[in-house]
């Protein structure tokens, strides 16, 4: 075998050259095997080594770049933006379903490849894609229907209280009344609630009672004071039609607001979804206060239980950090100052 000189550059060469000196080494001592063994190198590759390189030269030592074993191929973007448009106009399916569908309309693709596209583009769960048809919805104007409001407010409870639009403090409140229990020796027990729409700010009053008498106390005990020291005021009031709120003429909740110069709007009948606001409200002071303190404490008189109730609504509102609409992570209070500020800013 003539002698091949060679000049070492780089990592791959010097390789070679080291599998060269291994077939001279055999050629000058007319055994193979002794010359494997001293260079630790097995028969077969000798020979394998030996065959490429009188093929190929000094080249054929090199090692080959590597074959990999799938060659995933690229999804055209008019087809990926199909399946994307397909997953959004229809969440609730599945990969499967997605493809067979996409096929009626003349886009050939697997169902392991739409799963790859919609996990590439965050849309991989059912969750995702209820989520990203309510962004689009707020987005870009996209239309509902009730079927996808239902939808989307399961996978968000905050989406319900959306529809209810308010741009300042005291623009729009939501009351409601709620069966706390019965206490013994005292009997039932109803709540009085009001929720700001804007900033999530909440009031409660309890009494054994749900008069109208009722609903217009907390209005006049701590509502509308509230807002007054803050120069601002109550422009309407959202409530179902209990018969707390509404009646025949001279209805005291309703000459209370008119009175005080605040619009009266109600829910549609039987539709208890459309005071979103006052729902979650009444669902977080269940879990969070009434749950919690039935279970620590007797309570022989509303006072009490009153008093308690007012510790938990200054951390509810000064304290808790709230996910609501408007909120973000901020406390309600924080929500109004912020308004607040920006108002004293623009004077």
């Amino acid at each position: 075998m003539a002698q091949n000189k060679v000049t070492v550059k780089d990592p791959a060469t010097k390789l070679a050259a080291k599998r060269l000196s291994v077939l001279q080494l055999a050629e000058a001592l007319g055994n193979v095997s002794e010359a494997c063994r001293r260079s630790g190198m097995d028969r077969d590759s000798f020979y394998e080594w030996k065959r490429r390189f009188q093929t190929h030269g000094m080249e054929g030592l090199k090692d080959l770049p590597p074959i990999h074993l799938t060659h995933p191929q690229t999804t055209p973007p008019e087809v990926e933006a199909k399946v994307i448009a397909a997953s959004l106009e229809h969440p609730s399916w599945g990969c499967v379903k997605l493809s067979d569908w996409l096929k009626l309309q003349g886009v050939s693709i697997s169902s392991p490849t739409v799963q790859k596209l919609l996990i590439k583009n965050n849309l991989g769960s059912t969750y995702q894609r209820w989520l990203k048809v309510e962004e689009k919805h707020l987005n870009e104007g996209l239309e509902l229907t009730p079927e996808q409001v239902s939808k989307i407010e399961k996978y968000n409870p905050c989406f319900k209280e959306r529809h209810v639009e308010s741009s300042k403090p005291g623009e729009l409140l939501a009351q409601d009344t709620f069966y706390v229990g019965c206490l013994k020796g005292v009997g039932r027990v109803y709540m009085h609630a009001v929720v700001d729409t804007y900033g999530s700010y909440a009031f409660a009053f309890l009494h054994t009672s749900k008069v109208p008498e009722c609903a217009v106390s907390v209005l006049y005990n701590d509502v509308l004071p509230f807002y007054q020291e803050k120069n601002l005021n109550v422009k309407a009031v959202l409530t179902d039609n209990g018969r707390e709120f509404c009646g025949k003429d001279n209805h005291p909740y309703e000459l209370y607001l008119a009175l005080n110069d605040i619009e009266h709007r109600r829910t549609k009948i039987r539709t208890p979804k459309t005071n979103g606001f006052i729902e979650r409200f009444n669902r977080t002071i269940l879990d969070e206060f009434f749950r919690i303190v039935f279970r620590e404490k007797y309570f022989d008189t509303v006072e009490v239980l009153q008093d308690e109730l007012d510790r938990w609504l200054n951390h509810y509102n000064t304290e808790r950090p709230h996910q609501g609409y408007r909120n973000n992570g901020k406390r309600p209070i924080d929500t109004i100052n912020s308004y607040l500020d920006t108002v004293r800013q623009e004077a």
